[in-house]
C-alpha cells in the first residue's frame, strides 16, 4: 500500500470514527514525513473524498479551524509563513485529533494557497476573483480585447506590427523606416490584469496590476523612450544608455539605468511606492507643491522608495509582499486592514463599506491565493477575531467582530 494510499485510508477511517490510537500516530507520522509535492495529489483526493461524510456530520469546518489554530500550540505565525514553513505545526496531545482535521480540511488549503471549504450560505453570498484580461486601445481609437485565447497578428500601425508571439507576450515590431510615432493604451478594469506581459518596440516588458493603465508610443524615435503609467505595473527595462527610459506617473519620474522595478501609483493610494529589483533606478519627485524643486534618489536592489507630502524616503522593501500580485498571492506583513482591502476592491471589483472608521488601522499578516473566492481572504481575515464581514451583491461591509 503507497503512503499516498494509506493517508486517505487513515484519513477516511478517521472521519468515521474508526480510527485506532496507532493509526491516528501513523496518521500524524505520514503527515509530517511526507515533501510538499507529495503531499498535493493526496490531498486533492482526501477532499473530494471525504466530502459526503463531512456533509453527514454537518462539520462547521471554518470554526473548527479556528479554534485550532488559536491555540498557541498550533499557532502558524508570520515568521514561519514568511519562512515557508507551512506544515510545522505544534501539537498537543489533547488537540491532537482536533489539528489532523483543522490540517486536511482548512490550515493544509490556506497555507498551501488552495480555497477554504465553504458553507452553503457563505457560497450564495461569494465573489469570483477577477481574470486575465485587458483591452489595448490603438492610436486611431479601435480596441481589442486581449485573453488567453489569443494568437498572431493583432493589428499594423504604420510600419509597427502588433502580435500574440508563441512566448504569449503582446510584441510591437517597428519598421526601420517608421519614422510616425503613434501612441497605444493598454487598460486593466477592476478584476483584470493583464493576460501576458506588453512588450515594447523596444523590447521593455510591462505587466499591468488591476485598475491600471500604460500609455506608450509604438515606435521609440527620439532622444528618450517615455511611457506613462496610473494604477501599478511590474517592468522590466531594456537598457540602451543612448535612449534613457522614463516611466511618469502622478508628480514622479522614474529614470532607468538598467533595471527590473515595480511601481504602485494609483490614484487611491496615500503615496507611490517604487520597488526595485534589479539593476538601479532614479526617482524625482517635485520637492513642494508647485514643483519648482524636485528631489531625488537612486535605488539600489531590495530597495523602495516611497513618495507622498512632497517627501521621498528610501527603505528596504518586502520584495515577497510587493510580488505577490505576480504571483498570484496576496501577501500581507502587518499591513492595515484599509491597505489590504483597497487590494481586495480592486482585484474583485467591489466596493468596501467600514462601520467604524477605526476598523481601517488594524493591522493583519497572512496569505491567500489571489485566484481564489473573495470568501478565503475574508475568513483568513475573520480568523484574527479582530472583525467580521458582511458581503452584500458587490459590497463588502466590514465591522467589529
Amino acid at each position: 500500500m503507497t503512503q499516498s494510499y494509506r493517508l486517505q485510508h487513515l484519513f477516511q477511517k478517521y472521519l468515521r470514527n474508526d480510527c485506532t490510537e496507532p493509526e491516528l500516530e501513523e496518521l500524524l507520522g505520514l503527515l509530517n514525513e511526507m515533501e510538499d509535492d507529495e503531499l498535493d495529489a493526496p490531498m486533492k483526493a482526501l477532499w473530494e473524498k471525504s466530502k459526503g461524510i463531512r456533509q453527514e456530520h454537518r462539520v462547521d469546518w471554518e470554526k473548527m479551524y479556528r479554534e485550532v489554530t488559536a491555540s498557541e500550540e498550533s499557532l502558524v505565525t508570520i515568521h514561519q509563513l514568511k519562512k515557508r514553513n507551512f506544515r510545522r505545526l505544534w501539537i498537543n496531545t489533547a488537540a491532537a485529533a482536533s489539528v489532523i482535521m483543522a490540517v486536511t480540511a482548512g490550515s493544509y488549503f490556506v497555507l498551501r494557497h488552495r480555497a477554504i471549504p465553504q458553507t452553503a450560505q457563505n457560497q450564495v453570498q461569494d465573489i469570483a476573483p477577477g481574470s486575465n484580461q485587458a483591452t489595448l486601445t490603438l492610436a486611431n481609437g479601435h480596441t481589442i480585447t486581449l485573453n488567453k485565447g489569443l494568437s498572431g497578428k493583432l493589428a499594423q500601425q504604420g510600419q509597427t506590427t502588433i502580435n500574440v508571439n508563441g512566448g504569449n507576450a503582446i510584441t510591437y515590431t517597428a519598421g526601420q523606416t517608421d519614422t510616425k510615432v503613434e501612441y497605444n493604451t493598454l487598460t486593466t478594469k477592476r478584476g483584470e490584469q493583464s493576460p501576458y506581459p506588453l512588450v515594447l518596440a523596444d523590447g521593455t516588458k510591462i505587466w499591468l496590476n488591476a485598475a491600471s493603465s500604460i500609455r506608450f508610443p509604438t515606435a521609440f524615435n527620439g532622444k528618450n523612450r517615455e511611457v506613462t503609467l496610473n494604477g501599478e505595473a511590474y517592468i522590466e527595462v531594456a537598457h540602451h544608455a543612448s535612449q534613457p527610459f522614463r516611466l511618469i506617473t502622478k508628480g514622479q519620474t522614474i529614470e532607468d539605468i538598467g533595471t527590473h522595478f515595480n511601481v504602485n501609483a494609483y490614484d487611491d493610494e496615500p503615496v507611490i511606492k517604487t520597488t526595485l529589483l534589479e539593476g538601479s533606478v532614479r526617482v524625482i519627485t517635485p520637492k513642494a507643491p508647485t514643483g519648482s524643486e524636485k528631489i531625488a534618489v537612486i535605488l539600489k536592489p531590495g530597495q523602495q522608495s516611497v513618495a507622498g507630502n512632497s517627501s521621498l524616503i528610501v527603505q528596504d522593501a518586502d520584495i515577497d509582499q510587493v510580488m505577490s500580485w505576480r504571483n498570484d498571492k496576496f501577501l500581507f506583513n502587518d499591513e492595515p486592514l484599509a491597505a489590504i482591502m483597497r487590494q481586495a476592491s480592486r482585484w474583485y471589483n467591489v466596493d468596501v463599506v467600514y462601520t467604524d472608521a477605526g476598523l481601517k488601522e488594524k493591522r493583519f499578516g497572512g496569505v491567500t491565493a489571489r485566484f481564489a473566492n473573495v470568501s478565503q481572504l475574508l475568513n483568513t481575515l475573520e480568523m484574527t477575531g479582530k472583525v467580521k464581514f458582511t458581503v452584500q451583491g458587490r459590497k463588502i461591509i466590514v465591522q467589529h467582530k
